[in-house]
């Protein structure tokens, strides 16, 4: 006696969902994750107040708790400081000069670069700071 065999559909499995799944995983990641703009330059800023957001893209100079200069990912001592600022001369006259300032830095090596910058006829000149939180008035 012969027996008719069924015949079976092949199995497929449907990738769609998954590949969807995997799509909103990565655009939530991306929109969810912060990039940080430092890179293995912890600095403490002064707080401030006031501050207000320069605009354009200014010339940032670094400058650490140890006294070194940071410009463009490069370390310079104060000696080599003044050529490596009159460099970025030009640009730091167009859209300014903004120091970042470790709050640790001593008082004598932030006034070098002021005096530096002045030389160079660079007349914008910020100090970055630290947005401080305003306090909340508590309600009874």
């Amino acid at each position: 006696m012969r027996f008719s065999r069924r015949r079976r559909d092949p199995v497929e499995v449907n990738l769609t969902p998954l590949i969807d799944v995997v799509f909103l995983l990565l655009i939530f990641f991306m929109v969810s994750t912060t990039f940080e703009t430092r890179q293995a330059l912890e600095l403490e800023l002064p707080e401030s107040a006031s501050g207000q957001p320069m605009e354009g893209a200014p010339v940032t100079l670094v400058v650490t708790a140890s006294g070194e200069y940071r410009l463009d990912d490069r370390v310079y001592s104060a000696g080599s400081l003044g050529d490596a600022l009159a460099a970025q001369a030009e640009q730091a006259r167009e859209h300014g000069l903004v120091v970042e300032a470790d709050g640790r830095a001593a008082h004598a090596d932030v006034v070098r670069v002021l005096d530096r910058a002045a030389g160079l006829e660079i007349r914008h000149v910020r100090i970055a700071t630290e947005a401080v939180a305003k306090p909340q008035a508590e309600t009874p």
